[in-house]
């Protein structure tokens, strides 16, 4: 029976050296090419075309994902991603029936994700594993890691501020202001770049200076141009700008 062609990729030294000893106890395996990087990872692939490869996630300037995209889904071999903790990753694997090991792993663990996969190899499983692997990067584009957290210093105190606290949010010059209902604190920072970083379900840009947190809406009142008179469940009342009317537009058409 022909040997599993089989790539490590792994930025780390060790981890390569590590999962590499264990594939040479199995006499299955065929270990063609070991990379240390993700641009080295894409040229072997597609020059080697493997049977199967051990993928690190975490690696600097090309990822273990951003590799699958550039390879192309269609010409991957088997995968088993390998990886540090990561909520968002172990999550997005284990929801779309993905082998993965987590470091530091054992060998049992990595026996058995190894005979998994071996499996699949030989009953040439790849138009499962591609599927699998397009709902992958799919679900992970959609799994921005968005601010749970926002640390505010006041006096010398430093404390955490949850974003689900916040009822709106301002700019003020280089800083925003966070408004809590009755208290406010300053951030350095700008609007634009705490916009990108915040949940866009939860909160919505309504000003070139404004976001607002979605729940804390009780009422829209249409004002002219476009302008909508927004008021707050604590009574606070805003206005949005003309620029920013299609978020409140998008903001009513998903609320049935």
């Amino acid at each position: 029976m022909r040997k599993i062609r089989t790539i490590i990729v792994d930025d780390e030294p060790l981890a390569r050296e590590g999962v590499r000893m264990m594939l040479e106890a199995d006499a299955d395996i065929s270990v063609v090419a070991e990379c240390a990087n993700g641009t080295e990872a894409v040229t072997a692939i597609l020059d080697q075309k493997p049977d199967l490869i051990f993928l690190d996630v975490q690696m600097p300037e090309m990822n273990g994902f951003e590799v699958i995209e550039a390879v192309g889904i269609k010409q991957m071999p088997g995968v088993i991603f390998v990886t540090a903790y990561d909520k968002y990753s172990i999550q997005a694997f284990e929801i779309n029936a993905l082998d993965y090991l987590l470091k530091p792993f054992t060998t049992k663990r990595f026996s058995a994700a190894l005979e998994r996969a071996k499996t699949q190899v030989r009953n040439k499983e790849t138009g499962n594993l591609n599927q699998k692997l397009s709902t992958l990067l799919e679900d992970l584009k959609s799994a921005t890691n968005y601010l749970e957290r926002i640390v505010v210093k006041i006096s010398g105190r430093i404390f955490f501020l949850n974003v689900e606290e916040i009822n709106w949010i301002e700019a003020a010059d280089v800083y925003v202001c966070l408004h809590t209902g009755c208290e406010a604190h300053l951030i350095r920072g700008a609007i634009g770049k705490l916009e990108t970083q915040l949940n866009p379900k939860q909160f919505l840009r309504i000003h070139r200076s404004m976001i607002v947190s979605v729940k804390q809406i009780k009422e829209l009142q249409p004002m002219f141009h476009g302008e909508y008179e927004i008021i707050l469940q604590d009574g606070t009342k805003l206005t949005s700008s003309r620029s920013y009317r299609h978020n409140l537009q998008t903001l009513l058409e998903n609320s049935f």
